[in-house]
């Protein structure tokens, strides 16, 4: 599963966007697994699954990535 760093918060409008490999992935809120736009910041790692907007590719299934020690 791909990792990025949220490089962008919008979280009155509910949405962000993520730092990936090649772009900027756009994801909306709605994508969020087991953690709400408001607990997330900028900088912070997540994983991701890359799909299909209407503007194009998107990331969805996001989640905070875990660490492993």
């Amino acid at each position: 599963m791909p990792q990025g760093k949220i490089k962008r918060l919008v979280s009155d409008r509910g949405f962000g966007f993520v730092e990936a490999d090649r772009d900027d992935l756009f994801f909306h809120h709605s994508e969020l697994q087991g953690v709400s736009i408001e607990e997330l910041r900028e900088g912070q790692l997540v994983e991701y699954e890359v799909g299909r907007g209407q503007k194009g590719p998107c990331a969805v299934s996001v989640r905070v990535a875990v660490h492993s020690a």
